[in-house]
């Protein structure tokens, strides 16, 4: 989906008289049949063309995100198992659903800006840079460990989202800074059943899924063993 940056100029019609007002800028969809995928020929008032791109593209990367993290949220409602089961299986659906409201607020505000939301599956796998939840049939510590690293990795982008958008839709701006406290949020009630006296995670170091989950389920079968005599 190519930059434009310019719009096309009046065009006179054929035998002359007054020049009809073309919206389209290069490349935008007119007369394409059935469906197309292109930007509209309009975005919001004051929003010119170049910025919109930028725009939808930036909160198209996030549709895909959001989309991704309410799958392994899902997921891992699933495939908890062990102590603590019914209090993490029961805390993650209401997250699921909370991302469920930021999926449809993201998609909505693309569709506002003049863009095509594509929420398919197989643009998801296609245009994604990250790969798959790693973790299966787990303890509550494994998962939770393992999605403090998927929420680490969301909110970071959803924070340099913001600054790149920022400058050039303050609404689009202030729907993503919302997002983003709400999850902060849940990162941090799945923190909370990571987190010792002294503020410490029980994966801290880990830098991947798997060893997250490793490292938090090692730390909590050696806490429940009785001390030697």
């Amino acid at each position: 989906m190519g930059k434009q940056k310019s719009h096309k100029k009046d065009e006179a019609p054929a035998g002359g008289g007054t020049p009809l007002p073309r919206l389209l800028a290069p490349g935008r969809a007119e007369h394409e049949g059935v469906t197309s995928t292109r930007h509209a020929i309009f975005t919001v008032p004051t929003l010119d063309h170049d910025d919109a791109d930028v725009v939808i593209d930036v909160l198209s990367e996030r549709l895909r995100a959001l989309i991704d993290l309410l799958l392994t949220l899902k997921h891992a409602h699933w495939n908890v198992v062990g102590p603590g089961f019914i209090g993490v299986h029961s805390m993650l659906d209401p997250q699921v659903a909370a991302t469920l409201l930021m999926v449809d607020e993201t998609a909505e505000r693309i569709a506002t800006t003049g863009g095509s939301p594509n929420g398919l599956p197989g643009a998801i796998v296609r245009d994604r840079d990250w790969d798959d939840y790693s973790i299966g049939r787990a303890s509550t510590q494994a998962h939770l460990a393992a999605l403090d690293l998927v929420y680490t990795g969301v909110i970071t982008s959803h924070r340099h989202a913001i600054a790149a958008i920022g400058p050039l839709d303050p609404i689009a701006e202030d729907m993503l800074i919302g997002q983003t406290r709400t999850l902060e949020q849940q990162q941090w009630f799945c923190r909370a059943h990571l987190e010792d006296a002294a503020g410490g995670l029980s994966h801290a170091g880990t830098t991947t899924e798997v060893e997250a989950a490793t490292k938090a389920s090692n730390r909590t079968r050696s806490a429940g063993r009785p001390r030697a005599s």
